[in-house]
């Protein structure tokens, strides 16, 4: 049984009169590159290359979050494993956290994404730091 936060912590469905305040959660994206820790460096560079997002994020076979690997990281040998240069353990955010509160985090650490995880880790998506500032301004 979830209480009120772990329903939002887990993006559900929620309705009511602020049923849709900006939140990480509605604003995230789930086109990321996603890749499991096994795969060719090789590969998850070309997907890179494909992709609106200069990182892929590196999932367990559940889904949980477990490294991302920037295309800068991806220079070397083409069938060394992506586990094997993955920045561990990135840092993450909650899918309730509000668009301005992720806004200001963004801004004041001069990062242009967040990666949105469910509490227990398993990766939802991604959050542009120009979407939360958008979403924010209109709140």
């Amino acid at each position: 049984m979830f209480g009120k936060v772990d329903w939002l912590a887990h993006n559900l469905a929620v309705e009511g009169e602020r049923a849709t305040p900006p939140t990480a959660g509605r604003l995230m994206r789930d086109d990321v590159v996603r890749c499991a820790p096994g795969d060719p460096v090789g590969d998850v560079r070309a997907a890179i290359e494909r992709s609106p997002y200069p990182f892929a994020l590196v999932t367990a076979a559940n889904g949980m979050l477990v490294g991302r690997v920037r295309a800068s990281q991806l220079d070397g040998d083409p069938d060394e494993a992506v586990g094997e240069i993955m920045e561990l353990a990135p840092s993450t955010v909650r899918p309730h956290r509000s668009a301005a509160d992720l806004a200001k985090r963004l801004a004041d650490r001069d990062l242009r994404w967040a990666i949105v995880t469910t509490p227990e880790g398993r990766l939802l998506g991604v959050v542009s730091r120009a979407d939360a500032e958008g979403a924010a301004a209109k709140d």
